[in-house]
């Protein structure tokens, strides 16, 4: 396991390094558009999971626009998702500091957020106005926070306000870990006070795991408050099922 760690930590270092070389290449050519920078993480993230040695599995059609609220078990759901389509991310301002993943973030254009501010809600809910008229997705945790899986926590809806006042379309998805070699879902988990370094290391270490996201179809909501209870509780049944079908 400890060389299985040191390969994947040079390999994930290698890559992230060519990514950013290959990020700024770009921009010595000239400003990039918005959905360039989505598309740079989405190319960026096919090859973090490559390797990590993750597998996905999707169920349901991703959207190409509009917005989309998910559950959050970790920062690899960030890394999967945008595997699977470019999207913009909210995330927590913290992660702006993150090594490394915290400079792809700002080079994907993710969103950041200060959750302690009122000031900074507003703004963001002012940028994800502007995002959703774009022909890229606006992802987003209305969990607040990452969770071991047990259950989907409550949905806040502020964030939600902007799709449900200008009528875009929302999308549910739900994704879940299965593991080839027997450990729970929380053990690839990011929640509590875990730090980073150390559980990437765990996650340097897994054997090999798939992600199985489930995507919903896409609807308009009469209001934020309606939009998150009704896609809380599709997301929720859609872990329960696949819960059921992966025993």
């Amino acid at each position: 396991m400890i060389l299985r760690r040191i390969r994947r930590a040079v390999a994930l270092a290698f890559v992230l390094t060519f990514c950013v070389l290959r990020y700024w290449s770009t921009r010595l050519r000239g400003a990039m558009t918005l959905e360039q920078h989505a598309l740079w993480l989405h190319h960026t993230a096919r090859r973090v999971l490559k390797c990590l040695k993750v597998n996905t599995r999707i169920d349901g059609a991703p959207p190409s626009c509009g917005l989309v609220v998910a559950n959050h078990l970790s920062y690899l759901d960030v890394v999967i998702f945008s595997a699977i389509m470019p999207c913009f991310f909210i995330a927590k301002h913290e992660v702006e500091r993150w090594p490394f993943f915290g400079m792809a973030a700002r080079m994907g254009g993710t969103i950041f957020l200060d959750r302690s501010s009122q000031a900074s809600a507003i703004a963001v809910a002012g940028i994800i106005e502007q995002r959703l008229k774009l022909p890229v997705p606006v992802l987003l945790f209305p969990e607040g926070t990452s969770t071991d899986g047990a259950q989907v926590l409550p949905f806040h809806s502020r964030l939600i306000a902007p799709a449900t006042e200008a009528g875009v379309p929302i999308t549910a998805a739900a994704i879940r870990y299965e593991l080839t070699d027997g450990l729970a879902e929380r053990e690839l988990c990011w929640f509590d006070a875990a730090t980073f370094l150390p559980h990437l290391g765990k996650v340097l270490g897994v054997a090999e795991f798939t992600a199985h996201l489930q995507f919903g179809e896409s609807q308009v909501y009469p209001d934020r408050r309606a939009a998150a209870i009704l896609t809380h509780a599709e997301i929720s049944a859609m872990r329960e099922a696949g819960a059921e079908v992966a025993q």
